[in-house]
């Protein structure tokens, strides 16, 4: 089958869904209540692409498949062409985004049961996968950029949904705002991009960065860096990540796991011979990668609502990315990215599942009389020894948790000990930062085994802390719910063993290394291998067994003191780490500074004063002409006598006038 008329099928079967289930329903509203109908048009609209993604990776030959439709806009020197690339990153991420994305729709239909907004729902959906295909598999920067502000305008209608209730559309709102900061940035490294080398296909970008002198890389690369920390939520434009889990938890996973987050990451990779060049450039990748991490991971051990754990669990993790990137292994980025994907969509997917059996028990006391004003179905607070009632979520997210964590032999370990064991090579061999990097990197993989087995244990072990739990209890979630469930935490255990460490058949088996590094005819640069890197076998095995007993630490830890104590043991931390312990509760105060340094000056500058210029200058203008116009009027008004001998004797002087002007012209 022709290659270019599946890469439009894969396209234009999201957009399709999204047409179907969005347009008909507003002109056939009977349809809006076939959940059934719209639910399987839906999710069959990712399904397929699904497949054909599959077929495409199963017959891929090595070398990219460019799929051009037509010319989009040609003006002078600037022609860009409706055109997409078939390549081993390409084929990699769009993997991940039909698989994860097909099964959180299947799990949607059961999450949004009964949702006025059913139908709306999975519309958005399609359109947000349909523009992260676009992203994904653009062969140019202007068709990457239309999915890139796609994926921002669908998650702005995700995050918002249920928009009634003002914190979700002032969330939906920081979002689009705090990206549309990332964006510019974007527009500004096209411009010099396409100034410096005329054109803006990746094979003209990347075959020109010789072109270039040092410096314009530095700026193009910095400018592409700033625009990825705003889709990926580092530092300083990480604020809205936490936030967006507002939206529906099958929102939190769609955007959090496998696709928008990760955006910024895929355009470093496919950037990456451009990166590379720039050493300072990738030094302060790192360190902001590293510094993410941590902030998040310590913001993340004192969070009580279950989405907002995770939420700053997937800022951690995309710093983790970010350090690789850094470090030059834009392959071990990818890596984690996969692996991300698969255990992170299933904690997501699992905390919905929670939440959707606290809401019940929340009903069920209403119905009795209870007064559930300060109920919060989200706050591990109240909940409790769910694994009694919830067994497949609470196995599911029980692998997840100790995938993330990084237990040895499950997918989290072997991309995250790829992550930090590449920090320690580029340190071994001269890059200054790079130990600095591996360290926090050690800290963070410690912290982060510590609050997502606290997460897991007080939601899911321990004694119920809701009111009458012998007579009010949650019920297991519906099939369509708990499949993607136990697919996802399937994945979670074998997702790892694609990359397989180097230390074992000298990388013979690190199948994910050779299928994306150019060292093996991949399209991402790799740092590491192009410096000849050689630490000894033995600190290799030392690193691994380091990395491995850290998250067994951590996680036991955790699992011992939270057991035992419970919600106690946060008044422990409290007292322990005083005024520091207090910073992470409230977050650093990240928002509290923006809003003092920008927000509430810009609110002065642009509300206050533009209110005083329209009263003073914009009303004064028009005032003015109300008066002089009112002046006039009452000027010529003088002569209007009413006697007609003084109208006969102007018209005579105006004829004199006239005839007099004529003669002097």
């Amino acid at each position: 089958m022709d290659s270019a008329f599946l890469v439009r099928l894969i396209l234009l079967l999201p957009l399709a869904g999204a047409v179907i289930t969005g347009l008909l329903p507003l002109f056939m509203p009977g349809l809006r209540k076939q959940e059934s109908l719209i639910g399987t048009v839906g999710t069959l609209a990712v399904a397929i692409p699904f497949a054909l993604v599959v077929w495409l990776f199963l017959t891929f030959d090595g070398e990219p498949i460019i799929a051009n439709f037509y010319t989009w806009m040609a003006a002078g020197e600037l022609s860009v062409d409706f055109a997409y690339r078939i390549d081993e990153l390409s084929l990699i991420m769009g993997l991940v985004v039909t698989g994860v994305g097909a099964l959180i729709h299947l799990y949607s239909i059961g999450y949004m049961h009964g949702d006025d907004g059913f139908w709306k729902f999975f519309a958005y959906l399609n359109l947000f996968i349909f523009a992260m295909l676009n992203l994904i598999l653009a062969d140019n920067l202007v068709v990457l950029f239309l999915g890139w502000e796609g994926v921002g305008l669908c998650s702005f209608l995700l995050i918002g949904f249920w928009y009634t209730d003002l914190k979700n559309s002032a969330a939906a709102n920081k979002a689009f705002i705090v990206n549309r900061i990332g964006d510019f940035a974007f527009l500004l490294a096209m411009f010099l991009l396409f100034r410096e080398l005329g054109g803006l296909d990746f094979d003209t970008l990347l075959n020109g960065v010789d072109q270039m002198d040092s410096t314009t890389v530095s700026i193009a690369v910095l400018l592409l860096f700033i625009a990825a920390t705003g889709k990926s939520a580092q530092i300083p434009l990480f604020v809205w990540l936490p936030d967006a889990m507002a939206g529906p938890t099958p929102v939190s996973a769609l955007i959090h796991a496998a696709t928008m987050v990760t955006s910024g990451l895929y355009l470093l990779a496919r950037m990456s011979d451009m990166v590379i060049a720039t050493q300072t450039i990738m030094a302060v990748i790192a360190i902001v990668g590293a510094l993410t991490a941590i902030m998040a991971a310590t913001i993340a051990i004192t969070q009580y609502d279950i989405k907002r754990v995770l939420a700053y669990s997937t800022v951690s993790q995309l710093g983790f990315m970010f350090m690789a990137a850094g470090v030059g292994a834009f392959f071990v980025a990818i890596f984690h990215v996969v692996t991300h994907a698969f255990f992170k969509a299933c904690l997501f997917l699992g905390s919905g599942s929670v939440i959707h059996g606290m809401h019940e028990v929340e009903h069920k006391l209403e119905h009795k009389g209870h007064d559930m004003s300060d109920f919060d179905a989200q706050d591990m607070r109240t909940m409790g020894n769910l694994r009694k009632y919830m067994p497949s979520t609470d196995i599911t997210f029980l692998i997840s948790t100790l995938a993330i964590a990084g237990i040895p032999l499950l997918s989290g370990f072997f991309s995250k000990d790829e992550i930090l064991f590449m920090s320690f090579q580029a340190g071994y061999n001269g890059m200054a930062v790079a130990y600095f990097v591996w360290g926090v990197g050690l800290v963070t993989a410690l912290l982060t085994a510590i609050y997502m087995t606290r997460c897991y244990v007080l939601t899911f072990r321990g004694e119920e802390r809701w009111p009458e739990p012998e007579k009010v209890t949650p019920h297991e979630s519906p099939s369509s719910m708990t499949i993607p469930l136990w697919t996802l935490a399937g994945l979670a255990i074998v997702g790892g063993y694609i990359g397989i460490p180097a230390v074992i058949a000298d990388g013979d088996w690190n199948w994910i290394h050779h299928y994306l590094a150019q060292d093996y005819g991949g399209p991402v640069a790799d740092l590491a291998d192009t410096a000849g890197f050689s630490v000894p076998l033995a600190l290799k095995w030392m690193l691994i067994a380091l990395g491995g007993g850290i998250a067994i630490a951590g996680v036991a830890f955790s699992w011992v003191v939270y057991n035992r104590e419970g919600l106690a043991y946060d008044d422990v931390l409290r007292a322990r780490f005083g005024a520091l312990y207090r910073s992470w509760e409230v977050k650093y105060r990240w928002d509290e500074v923006y809003d003092a340094v920008v927000v509430s000056p810009m609110r002065d500058i642009f509300a206050e004063g533009f209110a005083r210029t329209d009263a003073k200058v914009v009303d004064g203008f028009v005032n003015g002409v109300a008066t002089v116009t009112r002046g006039v009027g009452r000027l010529l008004s003088r002569l209007q006598t009413g006697v007609i001998h003084n109208y006969a004797l102007m018209m005579m002087v105006g004829v004199v006038v006239l005839l007099g002007l004529i003669l002097l012209m």
